[in-house]
């Protein structure tokens, strides 16, 4: 069962409307076909490595949000904010484009802003393929004591109460639908930590700034990159445990109501 309705997976065929008959039906072929056919090895499909949902946290569960992702990731974005950090802001001529906290070329706010958006965009995709591929390999338990929520955006959010999949899985239209409703809810994460990040880089950015009359002004070397590195840091550490949360709730969710697909809007 795919935790998810995307690209990636292919549908189950339709039941049959006579599931009896069209078992015995195959029982009967497969009585008929023992005798002329050699054995042949049977592959297991992924989609059997689900684990049950557990009714609390478990210490793999803790482990595999908050220290290998959560941890993972702040060191992650943290490394690389700082290298593009550097690579944008050491070469520049800083006498004809000043690095600057809100004036342009170079305005260091300007760059926090795009980070927070960039960044939640990245991370929500990458948790997305992550925790799927770990869910249907059974690296990690669904999460079963989260009750189910009643208002309409957060099932809307959490991919409940869904409309009937009418395009077929893969097409163009499919792909896009799928893609749209992740990057609606990646940027939704973004706005709700934007305040969070973004006002706090502007206080740091000021203090390790010097003021020069029209706005606040910084060396090509270190503070941009130190700023990077924090902020980059900070925003996987506190963003990525939520997303994962997110997809290990939904999946359990899902093998709770023997969902069989589900994700794509």
């Amino acid at each position: 069962m795919p935790w998810a309705t995307n690209p990636l997976f292919t549908p189950a065929a339709d039941p049959p409307a006579d599931v009896e008959a069209a078992a015995a039906t195959a029982a009967t072929d497969s009585s008929s076909d023992s005798d002329s056919s050699p054995p042949q090895d049977v592959t297991e499909s992924t989609d059997d490595g689900f684990k049950e949902p557990t009714e609390k946290f478990t210490a793999h569960q803790i482990f595999y949000i908050f220290i290998l992702d959560g941890i993972g990731a702040m060191i992650l974005s943290g490394g690389i904010n700082f290298a593009i950090a550097y690579a944008m802001y050491a070469t520049q001529d800083i006498v004809t484009r000043p690095i600057r906290l809100f004036l342009f070329p170079n305005t260091l706010a300007g760059d926090a802003a795009v980070t927070v958006i960039l960044q939640c965009l990245i991370t929500w995709h990458i948790e997305l393929f992550l925790v799927n591929r770990d869910l249907r390999k059974g690296g990690v338990h669904p999460i079963g004591f989260i009750p189910e929520p009643k208002s309409r955006f957060l099932r809307w959010f959490m991919f409940l109460d869904r409309p009937k999949e009418t395009h077929e899985v893969r097409s163009i239209v499919h792909w896009l639908s799928f893609l749209r409703s992740q990057i609606l809810r990646a940027l939704l994460i973004a706005v709700a930590f934007f305040p969070v990040i973004w006002g706090p880089s502007i206080g740091f950015l000021v203090l390790a700034g010097k003021w020069k009359g029209d706005d606040w002004y910084y060396d090509k070397v270190w503070a941009p990159q130190v700023f990077k590195l924090i902020q980059g840091g900070v925003l996987g550490l506190l963003t990525t445990p939520p997303m994962v949360m997110f997809w290990l709730t939904r999946c359990g969710w899902a093998l709770k109501n023997n969902e069989e697909y589900y994700g794509e809007r």
